[in-house]
């Protein structure tokens, strides 16, 4: 395969697992955002945390609880990406025992 190829395939992998990782990274940046501001943020209830003169509680609460998703979209992307990963192996092996000469006999 050329190398465009190759790389094609490495930004769909790193697309699928950037993907499974969302809720995570969603939920990471809301409890840095909180802890910057000086806010408590934690999944049993919405606590206020005013910046700015605006209320970011519910707002912080709603991703701060999105990292659950993580549950599911983690195993279901990593394995997405190991399928992919697999099938596109499996193609270039194939491509390459068609690309070899026939052995003579």
């Amino acid at each position: 395969m050329k190398k465009r190829t190759w790389i094609l395939h490495l930004l769909i992998v790193s697309f699928l697992v950037l993907l499974a990782l969302a809720p995570f990274l969603v939920a990471m940046g809301a409890g840095a955002f909180a802890s910057a501001n000086g806010c408590e943020l934690h999944e049993g209830f919405v606590n206020p945390c005013v910046v700015g003169g605006r209320d970011y509680g519910d707002t912080l609460y709603s991703l701060g609880v999105m990292g659950w998703f993580g549950l599911v979209t983690l195993p279901l992307g990593l394995l997405l990406a190991g399928l992919y990963v697999a099938v596109v192996i499996v193609v270039w092996v194939m491509r390459r025992r068609k690309a070899q000469p026939a052995a003579e006999t």
